[in-house]
């Protein structure tokens, strides 16, 4: 919509002048015709000028925004669909975490950082609706304005937002916030993922504008998600050695015990300034939240069954069908279900450090995904409880399906010269042993990619022309993953490839896949209803290089990045749509990775103690839904 004069308009707005002028003007000529043809004109002019108005008036200012469609909640409305806006304020909830802690500061590449903090301690500008694809509503801010030009966007904070030491939200906080999350100090993801954004203005007390360099179409959005800290946390210390100093957020908890690496609690502040805001009614009950630190998910479970913590999202299937059972189950006292949720899957893998150079041939990586038998996992390591991967948009719309048609088509005839003709002639699938396939068919073909690739078998072992071994180390995280890389190492072991599998100390695992130091590994890419800017610290070269990136594969191809940036600048949803079906389609036939699956429910066990909404939301993660929605019924 063109601009217009706003003063002007709302001159036009008050119409009584103009009625006693008019009413005046005609009496005196007696012209009673004309006076009422002029009157009509003028009065569809103002009512016209008052429409414009009203109309910049709402683009201009909102308390939500949304990517390419209206809101869904109105702005009266007193709670979200999902939360029961009456949940006591009362009890409290332990739950666990694997592995262990060293940070209160979770922002930082180094440290893993407490469970819980950035839920419960700090909050953003914007909070997210879970049954919305991509809407935000007003938490710390309380109006938001975009640029006309779509350059810039403004804050206007709420002034009664204050911090856990009871200071005010100021414009300068936020200005402190993002640019110490976008330096050198902070994680690199931050500024992948706020490229675009080149900085924040302090406009007033309570108004921040942030200054893009280029047109995004989510960036405004993405603002909206910046963590906001006071700029007194760590009294003037450098960001990256705030580790230990309890940090000073506006959320509902304060942090009030830590063991390092064993445990951290938190209380709910009794000053919390966002009780009574609907983005916040019938959340965060509990008055105190703890975590409990185990080494392993054996550990873990037998604390769950010895009543040690109240909640748990279960990930392993096997104890889900074997061990989630027993008297306290048959009693009730354990509440075991599946809850229903629409996330995109995403994707999770053993991937290719294509940095190594045994995994640089595309033909090498397939042949090693041939020996991996999915079929034969999934009866008799999964109790037939997943499905397989087969796009890095799994269980969703952005997935690639068929073959390129229409936009996404279009997308890609621009790179057929840099593309194998199968992405256009054939559809993607991972390696099956489903009939007429059979384990045995796949290894001889793997067999035959090594071979063309320089591999063959020699005197026990598959070797190159300057007789070395083709042998790779498996790194994990996770002692139960062992019984599922075993069958997959044994089946490469019958081609003459040697993998070692290696279970390593959380900590040590974070510092070698955040400098890459590793050969394969497992990884998960979590995904959006409406990916964007998160896209280029996965796979843009830009990110192939720099430590902590989740380019964890170290992709740089030019299709890729150029694809990626098609999502990031895609304009509407049908653009966004043909984005991720062309770029999902090149990156599964870069065979970077070898797919794993996905279960399309949350599988948890609690104890009976809690309390929990009877709607759902559409887009969670169980742990962060027992959190924000759950209460204490004792």
């Amino acid at each position: 919509m063109k601009s217009i004069d706003l003063k002007l308009a709302q001159r036009a707005c008050v119409p009584l002048s103009f009625w006693e002028r008019a009413r005046s003007e005609g009496n005196r000529h007696g012209e009673a015709h004309d006076f009422w043809l002029r009157f009509a004109k003028a009065v569809l002019k103002i009512l016209f000028a008052c429409l414009l108005l009203m109309e910049t008036q709402l683009a201009a200012s909102s308390t939500s925004i949304a990517l390419g469609y209206q809101p869904k909640y109105l702005p009266s409305f007193s709670h979200f669909d999902y939360v029961n806006p009456d949940a006591p304020k009362r009890g409290s909830l332990i739950l666990s975490a694997v592995g262990n802690f060293e940070s209160l500061n979770p922002y930082l590449l180094k440290g893993i950082a407490a469970a819980g903090i950035n839920d419960l301690v700090f909050e953003t500008l914007m909070e997210q609706s879970q049954d919305e694809p991509f809407s935000q509503y007003g938490l710390l801010a309380e109006d938001v304005r975009l640029a006309d030009d779509r350059l810039s966007v403004t804050y206007r904070l709420n002034p009664r937002a204050k911090f856990s030491d009871g200071t005010p939200v100021t414009a300068r906080d936020v200005k402190f916030s993002f640019d110490h999350l976008k330096s050198e100090q902070a994680h690199p993801q931050f500024r992948f993922m706020w490229a675009d954004i080149k900085q924040a203005v302090v406009l007033d007390k309570l108004t921040v504008r942030f200054d893009f360099s280029k047109i995004n179409p989510e960036l405004h959005l993405l603002t909206g998600q910046i963590p906001i800290f006071s700029h007194q946390w760590g009294g003037g210390k450098p960001f990256n050695k705030i580790a230990t100093d309890k940090p000073i957020g506006s959320g509902p908890y304060r942090v009030e015990d830590t063991q390092f690496g064993k445990r951290v609690s938190y209380r709910r502040n009794p000053d919390y300034w966002a009780s009574s805001l609907n983005v916040r009614r019938g959340t965060f009950n509990f008055e105190t939240v703890s975590f409990i630190y185990y080494k392993d998910s054996t550990v873990q479970l037998e604390a769950f069954k010895a009543g040690e913590f109240d909640f748990v999202a279960v990930s392993n299937s096997k104890q889900w069908a074997r061990d989630y059972k027993g008297p306290k189950f048959e009693r009730g006292l354990i509440k075991k279900t599946t809850l229903k949720h629409r996330n995109n899957a995403g994707m999770q893998g053993f991937v290719f450090n294509t940095r190594r150079d045994i995994f640089k041939d595309k033909r090498v990586r397939r042949a090693i995904a041939l020996a991996m038998d999915f079929e034969w996992s999934n009866r008799n390591l999964f109790y037939g409880q997943y499905q397989r991967c087969d796009s890095y948009f799994s269980n969703s719309e952005l997935a690639s399906t068929g073959l390129p048609k229409g936009d996404e088509l279009a997308l890609l005839t621009p790179f057929k010269k840099q593309l194998l003709p199968e992405i256009f002639t054939l559809t993607w699938q991972p390696p099956s042993t489903t009939p007429p396939s059979s384990l045995r068919q796949n290894l001889r073909e793997a067999r035959d990619l090594f071979a063309a690739a320089g591999w063959v078998y020699r005197d026990g072992a598959l070797r190159n022309a300057r007789g070395e071994t083709f042998e790779f180390e498996f790194l994990l995280a996770e002692k139960g993953f062992e019984r599922i890389v075993g069958p997959f190492a044994r089946n490469l072991a019958r081609l003459g490839v040697m993998v070692n599998y290696r279970t390593v100390d959380v900590a040590l695992y974070q510092r070698r896949l955040d400098t890459f130091d590793f050969d394969m590994t497992v990884y998960s890419y979590g995904q959006s209803q409406s990916p964007g800017n998160e896209q280029m610290n996965m796979w843009h070269s830009s990110a192939a290089g720099r430590e902590g990136s989740n380019n964890v594969i170290g992709i740089q191809d030019p299709v890729v990045d150029a694809l990626v940036e098609k999502v990031v600048y895609a304009p509407d949803r049908r653009s966004l749509l043909a984005a991720t079906h062309a770029l999902d389609r090149v990156l599964l036939n870069g065979e970077y990775l070898i797919p794993n699956w996905y279960v399309a429910n949350h599988r948890v066990a609690y104890w009976d103690k809690l309390g929990f909404p009877e709607s759902l939301p559409l887009y969670y993660q169980a742990a962060e839904w027992v959190l924000r929605y759950g209460w204490s019924r004792k």
